[in-house]
């Protein structure tokens, strides 16, 4: 796969510092979501800001839910649309702001070629069926547009967000631990709301779709010198955490 061509926008340094600063504000995401969230889209900004201009680009962020991503890239001057197919999560911060789209994210409900840059983080392992997200965020991308896809790797130690690291068992045994532990059923249900994405699906849909150049594939929250991960069958499922595929529209 190729590595990153930057072009003019936010500069992004995948450094040890930044990825030890990212993995110590996972351990909020269940207590405390706003600081979870509000870091990681900061850093999303700067991420995506790498490789396309976000100044005046209207963005989609497929699978938007709160408003924390918002507040970011708008911080960058795009123009942000947001697309949920769960209104909870769309007012999780207590309003549901313009621009805001309810729908699924496997039938896009907007043009071929109506975006400057589509976006989507975490909300692939959601859906039942990711490849179909995910050729509908390139349909949706303006030639030349930047496609972001970012998802927690199955194998990863978080693949089966608060069910694991009972999912290394199988996702219906560790769904059913975590019923019979807490007395109810976990947020991410497997086989309804969560699904075994693993590195290799990535890999291989990026060889096989014809919508777009393939610019980068890399460990999300790794340092630059770790994109080795993903070129090592087994290992990489294990210790990429988070995979990014980065398209340019043809």
């Amino acid at each position: 796969m190729p590595r990153s061509t930057p072009r003019a926008g936010a500069s992004h340094r995948a450094t040890l510092r930044r990825s030890v600063h990212l993995f110590r504000e996972f351990r909020y995401e269940q207590p405390d979501p706003a600081r979870f969230y509000t870091a990681l889209a900061t850093d999303s900004v700067a991420q995506v800001g790498s490789y396309a201009e976000l100044d005046d680009a209207v963005l989609l962020d497929v699978g938007g839910g709160p408003g924390y991503f918002r507040r970011a890239f708008e911080g960058a001057g795009a123009t942000y649309v947001a697309l949920d197919a769960d209104v909870g999560e769309l007012a999780g911060t207590g309003e549901i702001h313009p621009r805001t789209v309810l729908g699924s994210g496997m039938a896009l409900p907007f043009g071929d070629g109506s975006v400057d840059v589509c976006y989507s983080s975490n909300v692939l392992e959601h859906v039942p069926e990711p490849w179909t997200m995910a050729d509908e965020m390139v349909r949706v991308t303006r030639p030349g547009g930047l496609v972001f896809i970012s998802w927690t790797v199955w194998y990863g130690p978080w693949g089966g967000h608060e069910t694991a690291p009972w999912h290394y068992l199988g996702g219906r045994r560790a769904r059913a631990r975590y019923r019979r532990t807490h007395g109810r059923e976990p947020k991410n249900r497997f086989g309804e709301s969560l699904f075994a994405v693993t590195v290799a699906d990535g890999l291989r849909w990026a060889r096989t779709q014809t919508g777009g150049e393939v610019v980068d594939v890399l460990p999300r929250y790794h340092p630059w010198w770790a994109r080795w991960l993903v070129h090592v069958p087994l290992v990489r499922e294990v210790l990429t955490w988070n995979l990014v595929i980065v398209l340019r529209r043809r």
